[in-house]
C-alpha cells in the first residue's frame, strides 16, 4: 500500500514538472484542446522504474492511456462542479510528503531528488492530490447507485470460471484479554524529569530542540526529521497533543510537558497555517518494570484457572479484566480492520505477531496460557491471553463461507464495468487524436483510435 503511495506521488509530480517546464516538443496524444507531451510520460515511467512496479504491457502504450483517461475524469468534475477540501488536500499533502522524507532520509535529500526546493515540492504534489480527489468524486458518483441482492451474488459466483475462484488462506477467529500493567510513578517521575531537563538546556542555548530530538525522541518517524510532524490538521492529532500545539504562539518557546495515549511530549511551534500546524516534539515513554509484567501474568493466569474451573466464561469475565477497549464491550473479539468491511476473520498473518504464534498452536475453543506482548501505540510491553473461538482451513471460496468476500468481489466488478463504459462513452464524445509512433497499442478501452 505504502509503494503504491510513492509511486503515485512520483509519477504526478512527474507529470506536472514536465507540463511546468516544456513549451514546445513532441506530443504523443491529445485529449480535446490538451497536449500529452512525450516528456510526461517520459518522466512518469522513469518515475515508476524507481519503484519498480509491474505495468504488465508496454509503458509508451500504459501511461499516456493513463494519462488521457485522469483528463476525461478532470473534465467531467469541471463540468460537475467537483470541489476538494483544502484541508483534506493539504492533510493528504503533507503525509506523503512526510512519508517520502522518512524514506529518503531528509528534506535536504527530497529536495536534491527533485531538484527542487520544498515549497515547489509541496505545491506540484498540492494539484497532484487535488486531481486524485477530484477523479475518486467522479467514480464514486458514477457507482453510488450499485445495488447488491443475495441473488445477484449467487448469479456472479456461478458465472465464475473455476480458476477465477480466489483461494481464501487459513483464518481465524480469536477472542483476547489484555492488561496493561500499571507504570510505577518513579518510572513516570524520571521521563519527566529528562523532559524538564531538555527544556532547560533548550531555552539557555546549550542545545537545539532538532539535535535532541533526534538523539533522544522515542517517535523514530519524526526523530529522522529532527522531531517535525509536518503540517496537521487538529482533527489528526491527539486532542491533548492538539489542545497544547495549537496554543502555542512562540516559535522559539518549549511547550510545558503533554501526555497523551502515547507518552509524555514537549513540543516547539514551527509554523501554523490556517486550521493546520506544524510542530516538532520529543517523545519519552515510560516503561513497564519486569516485576509489574510478572504480576500481571499471576493476575490473568489466576483468571485463567477459574474459567478452566468454569466458575464463569471467558465472555463473561472480558469486561471486568480486560485493559483493551476496542474489545472489552464485544466478548473480547478481535476485529480485522485491515479489510473492508471489517471482519472478525484474521488470515494468520494479519494478527499481531505474538497472537498469531500462540494460536497456531491451539485447537478451537482452547484459551492459551498469559503471554507478553507488544502494546503498538506506546511501545510497551502489555500481558495477553487468547481463546481461538473458530479456525477455518484454507479453501477454494464457496457462498456459505466466504459471502462478504464474493459479494465485495461483485461490487468491484460492477463499479468496473461502469467506469468502463463510462470512459469508453466518454472516449467517443472527445476528439482524440493519438501521433505516429504511439499508435500500436493493445489499450485497455475501445475507441481511441479514430479517423484522422
Amino acid at each position: 500500500m505504502k509503494k503504491g503511495i510513492i509511486i503515485c506521488a512520483l509519477a504526478a509530480m512527474a507529470l506536472s514538472t514536465a507540463a511546468q517546464n516544456n513549451v514546445a516538443e513532441e506530443v504523443a496524444w491529445w485529449i480535446g484542446d490538451q497536449p500529452i507531451l512525450k516528456s510526461e510520460v517520459e518522466e512518469m515511467y522513469q518515475n515508476m522504474l524507481y519503484e519498480n512496479p509491474q505495468l504488465g504491457g508496454d509503458p509508451y502504450c500504459i501511461v499516456p492511456e493513463n494519462i488521457a483517461i485522469e483528463k476525461l475524469f478532470l473534465h467531467q468534475a469541471e463540468l460537475d462542479s467537483v470541489e476538494v477540501q483544502e484541508s483534506m488536500i493539504q492533510s493528504e499533502v503533507e503525509r506523503r510528503i512526510n512519508y517520502m522524507i522518512a524514506n529518503l532520509g531528509s528534506q535536504e535529500k527530497l529536495e536534491q531528488f527533485y531538484r527542487r526546493p520544498m515549497p515547489e515540492i509541496r505545491e506540484t504534489m498540492r494539484e497532484t492530490v487535488k486531481n486524485s480527489y477530484m477523479v475518486q468524486e467522479v467514480q464514486s458518483s458514477l457507482t453510488k447507485n450499485i445495488k447488491v441482492t443475495p441473488s445477484d451474488v449467487r448469479k456472479f459466483f456461478a458465472s465464475l470460471a473455476t480458476d477465477s475462484i480466489p483461494f481464501v488462506p487459513l483464518q481465524v477467529e480469536t477472542q483476547i484479554i489484555t492488561l496493561h500493567p500499571a507504570i510505577r510513578i518513579e518510572e513516570v517521575n524520571e521521563v519527566k524529569a529528562r523532559l524538564r531537563d531538555f527544556t532547560d538546556k533548550i531555552n539557555k542555548g546549550e542545545s537545539d530542540f532538532s539535535t535532541l530530538a533526534i538523539l533522544y525522541s522515542e517517535d523514530t518517524g519524526s526523530a529522522m526529521r529532527y522531531g517535525e510532524l509536518g503540517f496537521i490538521n487538529k482533527a489528526s492529532l491527539d486532542p491533548d497533543y492538539a489542545a497544547v500545539a495549537f496554543n502555542l504562539n512562540d516559535p522559539k518557546k518549549v511547550s510545558k510537558i503533554v501526555e497523551t495515549q502515547f507518552g509524555f511530549h514537549i513540543i516547539q511551534l514551527i509554523e501554523k497555517r490556517g486550521d493546520r500546524i506544524n510542530t516538532r516534539h520529543i517523545l519519552l515513554r515510560p516503561k513497564v518494570s519486569d516485576a509489574d509484567l510478572t504480576d500481571a501474568i499471576h493476575h490473568l493466569d489466576t483468571v485463567r484457572n477459574e474459567i478452566l474451573a468454569e466458575k464463569f466464561t471467558f465472555e463473561e469475565i472480558v469486561p471486568y479484566v480486560s485493559s483493551d477497549k476496542d474489545t472489552r464491550n464485544n466478548k473480547g473479539i478481535m476485529i480485522n480492520s485491515e479489510v473492508h468491511p471489517p471482519t472478525s476473520r484474521f488470515e494468520m498473518s494479519q494478527l499481531p505477531q505474538e497472537v498469531s504464534r500462540v494460536v497456531d498452536k491451539m485447537s478451537v475453543g482452547e484459551i492459551s496460557k498469559p503471554f507478553i506482548m507488544k502494546d503498538t501505540k506506546r511501545n510497551n510491553d502489555i500481558v495477553a491471553m487468547v481463546k481461538l473461538s473458530a479456525r477455518i482451513p484454507g479453501h477454494k471460496a464457496n457462498l456459505s463461507d466466504d459471502y462478504q468476500l464474493i459479494k465485495q468481489m461483485y461490487e468491484n466488478a460492477e463499479r468496473e464495468r461502469i467506469i468502463k463504459e463510462w470512459v469508453e462513452k466518454k472516449i467517443k464524445d472527445t476528439y482524440v487524436r493519438i501521433e505516429d509512433g504511439w499508435r500500436d497499442c493493445e489499450f485497455k478501452h475501445n475507441g481511441w483510435i479514430k479517423q484522422q
